[in-house]
């Protein structure tokens, strides 16, 4: 029995932060996970900017609701779902993945929450467990499936490797520099033969 495991920010949606970086002319926000591997520094990176310019999370949710899926990421997901379970493994949070989710035909998604304090800022956040896209893989493995995986940044690597087949895609060229053993994509035709090929 197989599920496959996706990431969703570059994935299947843009990335948040970046959008947000250019809504908000705060081009330090572009920093992601791309960049940056150490993901509970990289947030309190984030919080401390966003407290900087006194942006909260009301300001953050209007800029993720005019995010929308990228073209063509809603028809491959449907696609895949036809064919197995899918579940959508994000280091994002509840309350930025809700609209985003409605959008793409509310698939599942295993993802963390946020801390906001009584001004409506960043406070904190609250992840699921510590590594969590490698936790929920090995989580899936022990109650009887196999997964199939792919994402686009350092943080889904352990997630892919641990799975039985797993794929890049969009990545950077120093992740596939890094990672020449993983196959790497660029379409969704291309990304929904290779889950098929493993299904």
């Amino acid at each position: 029995m197989n599920i496959c495991c996706l990431d969703l920010e570059g994935v299947l949606v843009p990335e948040i932060w970046i959008a947000l970086a250019d809504a908000s002319g705060i081009s330090a926000l572009t920093r992601t996970t791309r960049d940056e591997p150490d993901y509970g520094k990289l947030m309190a990176w984030r919080m401390d900017i966003l407290r900087d310019h006194g942006l909260g999370l009301k300001d953050i949710q209007k800029v993720i609701s005019t995010i929308d899926p990228l073209p063509g990421s809603k028809e491959f997901l449907d696609s895949l779902r036809e064919k197995s379970q899918v579940i959508i493994i994000s280091d994002t949070f509840e309350e930025f993945a809700q609209p985003l989710m409605g959008k793409l035909g509310w698939p599942t998604i295993f993802c963390n929450a946020l801390e906001i304090d009584e001004d409506g800022m960043l406070a904190g956040v609250r992840m699921r467990c510590s590594n969590s896209k490698l936790e929920t893989v090995r989580g899936l493995h022990a109650i009887g499936f196999e997964t199939i995986a792919t994402g686009d940044s350092y943080n889904d690597l352990a997630m892919i490797r641990a799975s039985k087949a797993g794929f890049l895609f969009r990545t950077t060229e120093a992740i596939k520099a890094d990672n020449p053993d993983l196959a790497a994509y660029e379409t969704y035709e291309e990304l929904l033969a290779a889950f098929e090929s493993n299904l």
